[in-house]
């Protein structure tokens, strides 16, 4: 009894936790539109000052807010009865929007520079900022090519799933820094009567919506750095069950079902060999977080 009261103490925390993220990230994004519609030339794609607005706002809402969910999806209690492919599906799905919305995100800022003939690439946000994109991109890719398709011997998924989690923890942690250096160009650049050091409404408002995305920021990485609150290894052994497999089923013994030269005892110690990494690298604390 008092075992379960702890786990339902342990459950209202995740969940406290969980709705104050989503809460602090979705009125980030509403702050973004806030600031370019209320205090900025708002949205448009001709070359303007509104075009380059699509930045701050679809790197708000892409690269911090959908990225800090897709970092966190493993760990919803309520998902742990799915399989864990569909999760890799929903994991992988958000990290691609994310990306595409950076993406476009980094071409209204090109677009827009070469327009004003402003010169590109010459800050120390957008060195990191590009960096991240980049790195972003190599994270999304390798996720795909390791952990999503079927192909990638158990013990590559293994010895790459650590260094996956740690990279996509620092690329969002980046992001966010990142994020923050970039706010504070802007309001330099665009405040000069009052300047930015007059503290008027707009920089106000502004600095305020970059504290939500470090109070953001600080939750995601504070539920995904969890190791009580990750994915239960017994969930981890049904990973990608074929048609008719034993609950046991895993991806080893899934793309073995396919070999037509597998004999059985190869086939049930490589399950076993599987199992155990499963089991090994959940037990590690680990959490795909691409």
């Amino acid at each position: 009894a008092v075992h379960g009261a702890r786990k339902m103490e342990d459950y209202g925390r995740f969940l406290a936790l969980l709705a104050s993220s989503l809460l602090f990230g979705f009125v980030s994004v509403i702050l973004s539109l806030v600031w370019v519609f209320h205090y900025r030339e708002g949205l448009s794609w001709d070359g303007s000052a509104a075009e380059f607005n699509w930045h701050p706002v679809l790197i708000i809402t892409g690269f911090v807010f959908i990225q800090g969910i897709a970092i966190i999806v493993y760990r919803l209690p309520w998902t742990w009865k799915c399989s864990k492919l569909l999760m890799k599906f929903i994991h992988a799905g958000l990290n691609t929007i994310a990306m595409i919305l950076a993406i476009v995100s980094m071409v209204a800022v090109f677009d827009f520079h070469n327009a004003k003939n402003i010169p590109n690439m010459y800050s120390l946000h957008s060195w990191i900022g590009l960096t991240a994109v980049i790195f972003y991109s190599l994270q999304l890719f390798s996720g795909f090519a390791v952990f999503l398709l079927p192909f990638a011997p158990v013990r590559l998924r293994a010895a790459l799933m650590p260094i996956h989690v740690y990279s996509g923890l620092t690329i969002f942690a980046t992001v966010i820094a990142t994020a923050l250096m970039g706010i504070t160009e802007k309001l330099i650049f665009a405040l000069q009567n009052p300047a930015y050091s007059a503290s008027p409404p707009e920089a106000t408002f502004v600095n305020c919506l970059g504290l939500l995305l470090v109070i953001f920021g600080s939750l995601i990485l504070w539920m995904a750095s969890r190791p009580h609150w990750k994915r239960p290894p017994a969930e981890n052994a049904k990973i990608l069950r074929p048609i008719g497999a034993t609950p046991e089923g895993t991806e080893v013994e899934s793309t073995m079902t396919n070999s037509s030269n597998a004999d059985k005892s190869d086939l049930r110690s490589n399950t076993e060999v599987a199992r155990k990494q499963n089991i090994k690298f959940d037990d590690a604390g680990q959490r795909s977080t691409m």
